[in-house]
């Protein structure tokens, strides 16, 4: 059965994103980089929520031709591409690529998911991510805390109705002074 983890970058006052959805408050070298591509060569598949899908599908398929990439993006754009995904939207058509669209019940739509991949599934977009939560189907939660405090945003957690008892299970310190923590359920 599938281990659902959340991943995402957040600022150390636990913001994804900024009120205007800018990420240019992230700092993502190499080393930031080529972990975040070792995490996606773990994972059978991507769980994505529209807006994360149109974040991120425009760019990676086409890294690889970018004369801008970097080396360390081009291996990341490689790894996306080859990683299925789930896109969960009622509002979307269609999807291309190694990609599908769901648009069921969330617990359904996972349950089947868990089934068909067996190994890590990654959940991308705080928007899901909180269906999921609210739902307690998370297994792992992953945050690379950047150093930088941004105010206000998106939060990593939703509003929550009780508190979710963690334990630390791994950690990381990057150079850029970032830190990955993850935690699953106490």
């Amino acid at each position: 059965m599938g281990k659902l983890i959340y991943l995402l970058n957040t600022s150390l006052d636990g913001f994804v994103e900024g009120p205007d959805h800018s990420l240019d408050w992230t700092v993502i070298d190499d080393e930031i980089h080529s972990w975040f591509t070792e995490q996606q060569r773990a994972t059978d598949a991507s769980l994505y929520g529209r807006g994360m899908w149109e974040t991120m599908s425009p760019y990676w398929p086409t890294a690889e031709s970018d004369p801008s990439a970097t080396e360390v993006m081009k291996e990341y754009g490689r790894a996306w591409v080859a990683t299925p995904k789930i896109v969960f939207s009622s509002s979307l058509d269609s999807v291309e690529g190694n990609a599908r669209l769901v648009n069921g019940d969330v617990r359904d739509e996972l349950s089947r998911i868990r089934e068909e991949f067996t190994g890590e599934l990654e959940v991308s977009g705080a928007t899901l991510a909180s269906a999921f939560i609210r739902a307690g189907l998370v297994d792992e939660y992953r945050l690379v805390i950047h150093p930088v405090a941004i105010g206000a945003g998106t939060p990593y957690f939703p509003k929550l109705d009780e508190p979710i008892r963690l334990r630390q299970v791994d950690s990381k310190r990057f150079e850029s002074g970032a830190l990955y923590v993850s935690y699953v359920a106490a």
